[in-house]
């Protein structure tokens, strides 16, 4: 179960990298929750997630350019699994080219299809680490 777990999460990692914006929401429950550093508040909804998304979309010009995971952990816990792992992110902005180093964790929860869908997602900055940016 841990490949199934793993093949979840790269396929949903490979939609945000490649900028597949329904593929990636898709790997979410509606009811998905978010909780990102970059935020001031927990977002309850893969509809809200969209809402800011198309938000940064429209103010700063945002686009995802490469997102790569490394470090990558699965916790089974029933029909829950906990993945974790280190990612770099590039992505553009008005301002330019950023790129991130963060920690996240994804809760998935099988379907009764089989299917691993995410109900949550946690980022926070990888310590010790710094943004680049490129102009």
């Amino acid at each position: 179960m841990n490949d199934e777990v793993l093949k979840a999460a790269d396929a949903l990692v490979a939609a945000f990298g490649e900028g597949r914006l329904d593929d990636y929401f898709e790997a979410f429950a509606p009811d998905a929750t978010f909780v990102f550093h970059t935020t001031s508040e927990r977002l309850t909804s893969t509809a809200d997630y969209r809402a800011l998304w198309d938000h940064w979309v429209a103010e700063d010009d945002f686009r995802v350019l490469d997102c790569a995971s490394t470090d990558r952990l699965v916790q089974l816990l029933g029909d829950t699994a906990v993945f974790t792992h280190r990612v770099k992110t590039t992505v553009s902005t008005t301002a330019g080219a950023e790129t991130t180093h963060e920690r996240e964790t994804i809760v998935f929860r099988r379907q009764e299809s089989g299917h691993w869908l995410a109900v949550h997602e946690h980022l926070s900055a990888a310590p010790g680490t710094t943004t680049e940016t490129e102009r």
